[in-house]
């Protein structure tokens, strides 16, 4: 199964984040125990990896007030083999 990288971004206004926090304690899923954030950080996004059979369905567990902004990326993991055959190309 494909392992996904969801990234939510938002902006740094105090009343868009506690309502992004809102929407994902509202959702009930498990993207709110395994989302980290960068806020204290001065990055307004939350991000976390899972493993979905598409990025359709990784787009489904986001709030859908959310969804327009989100971004998810399939992630590989290369072997050394891998990126030694890439290197000679």
């Amino acid at each position: 199964m494909p392992t996904f990288l969801i990234e939510i971004p938002h902006s740094g206004e105090m009343t868009e984040c506690n309502q992004v926090i809102k929407l994902f304690i509202e959702s009930g899923s498990h993207l709110l125990s395994n989302a980290d954030w960068g806020c204290k950080d001065g990055v307004h996004k939350s991000w976390f990896v899972s493993d979905f059979d598409s990025k359709e369905d990784a787009m489904k567990v986001i709030p859908p007030f959310l969804r327009p902004n989100a971004n998810i990326v399939e992630l590989t993991k290369f072997s050394k083999n891998d990126m030694a055959g890439f290197a000679d190309h």
